[in-house]
């Protein structure tokens, strides 16, 4: 049996197709010149904070969505506020340490007029299990485990308003039903909550 012949695919606009693939090794950073970027006096005895939590989480920002170290988040920054052409100081990875174990961090949501539309749904996350290939080879010492994660979605923003992992047995209706009371509170109340990095 022969093979198909391979597609041939011919690529005729090639201005827009590097253009395309410039656009996608682009980074654009926008820093407000009128953040409060140094700490503002808080009253309290001691030593006062330098840094203000925006800077803080600036910082912390940037070491999550681009996977640095702390020392290598400072080095980012510092280059993106001199690109910027802003006389900010950026914290020491040694202040970011210590500020990110207190750091309150309030995620704005949009109120919905009409009430909330939740959609539920889940996904399946395997937990613990050995490796494909070791299972392949020397069979399994035990059962892999699954969990779900049940995430709630507002269906007019499109915002996750809960998120809930339960064990491979419960399904969607049992978490939208009175099993799920205290997911669907958690959803509701979604906008009044504090998070901490």
């Amino acid at each position: 049996m022969s093979k198909p012949p391979r597609a041939n695919y011919r690529t005729t606009n090639w201005s827009e197709y590097n253009a395309v693939l410039k656009r996608r090794g682009s980074l654009m950073v926008w820093l407000d010149a009128d953040l409060q970027w140094q700490a503002s006096p808080s009253g309290r005895a001691g030593r006062p904070a330098v840094f203000s939590d925006a800077e803080i989480q600036f910082c912390l920002t940037l070491k999550c969505m681009f996977g640095l170290g702390l020392r290598q988040a400072t080095g980012l920054a510092e280059s993106l506020i001199k690109l910027a052409r802003l006389d900010w100081r950026v914290p020491d990875y040694s202040t970011l340490s210590r500020r990110q174990k207190t750091l309150s961090v309030a995620i704005a949501t949009r109120r919905s007029s009409a009430g909330l539309h939740l959609l539920i749904d889940s996904t399946g996350v395997k937990m613990l299990g050995e490796g494909e290939w070791k299972t392949k080879k020397h069979g399994a010492d035990y059962r892999r485990q699954w969990r779900k994660v049940h995430v709630g979605i507002d269906a007019q923003t499109l915002e996750i308003r809960a998120i809930e992992i339960t064990d491979n047995a419960i399904g969607d209706a049992p978490m939208a039903g009175a099993a799920g009371a205290d997911f669907l509170r958690r959803a509701a109340s979604f906008g009044e909550r504090r998070w901490c990095l």
